[in-house]
């Protein structure tokens, strides 16, 4: 049975690499359709240029961007609204139109948290994925876009309080919380260590945030060891959102 074809959906250029990279990589060498959706950054800033470059070494395609501006870097989409601040029918019925003209069987995307970081564009995200995943497949909302079409499950990326072990020692000089769930909350654990090496390449085509010291600058100076730990696993919470055979759509793991 072929993979599951996936569409993620994810805040930021950088987000889709650290939150599930290793998944992209597994599912597009096991000859899975795969692609992203980012909400923030216009497509001609340096930072698409980088997410181009994560996207080929994930092998999901070329960006799919909604262009939004990132809430906290008014400069990354001029003359556009923040993530946050935009209309919400507006977000979804734009998320719609690319649910449509991909047709997953799987979409990602962030938790109700925003992952590890709690980053408000994160968690709107995943509010504007939530509802978009419903509306595709109904077929008297946003007749302007192509025809209706259901996913079969939604794959929230998360991180479990076991988790915090790992991470712990590397967040806390950012003086950040760390978000985390139950662990008996997760539903999908990927071992991704054989697909490690593209992850991480794709997290490190992120320079300008490598440079600034953001995530992909904590993965950069560490070691083999030491980025397999944080990164050589992806956690995942499933809701299914119509009645479907599970192997079809489970995440390979």
């Amino acid at each position: 049975m072929p993979p599951p074809s996936l569409l993620a959906v994810f805040a930021h250029p950088d987000d889709e690499s650290l939150s599930a990279g290793g998944v992209l990589a597994r599912h597009a060498c096991a000859g899975a359709r795969t692609a992203v959706v980012t909400a923030t950054w216009s497509a001609d800033t340096p930072r698409a240029a980088e997410l181009a470059e994560a996207l080929h070494i994930l092998g999901a395609g070329p960006p799919r961007m909604l262009g939004y501006a990132d809430s906290r870097v008014p400069h990354s989409a001029p003359g556009r609204p923040r993530w946050c601040d935009a209309p919400l029918d507006e977000a979804v019925r734009e998320l719609v139109a690319h649910l449509r003209d991909f047709r997953p069987e799987v979409v990602v995307t962030h938790d109700a948290y925003g992952g590890l970081t709690g980053h408000e564009d994160h968690v709107h995200t995943n509010r504007v994925t939530t509802l978009a995943v419903h509306a595709a497949g109904l077929e008297r909302l946003y007749r302007d876009t192509r025809a209706p079409w259901q996913p079969s499950a939604l794959y929230l990326a998360t991180h479990p309080h076991s988790a915090l072990l790992a991470w712990g020692g590397h967040w806390a000089p950012t003086g950040k919380a760390m978000r985390t769930v139950p662990d008996e909350r997760v539903t999908a654990t990927v071992d991704v260590t054989p697909w490690l090496d593209r992850k991480v390449a794709a997290v490190l085509a992120h320079r300008t945030e490598v440079t600034r010291g953001a995530a992909p600058g904590l993965i950069a100076p560490l070691s083999l060891p030491e980025r397999e730990r944080l990164l050589g696993t992806e956690w995942y919470t499933r809701h299914d959102l119509a009645p479907t055979a599970p192997a079809q759509t489970e995440l390979l793991s």
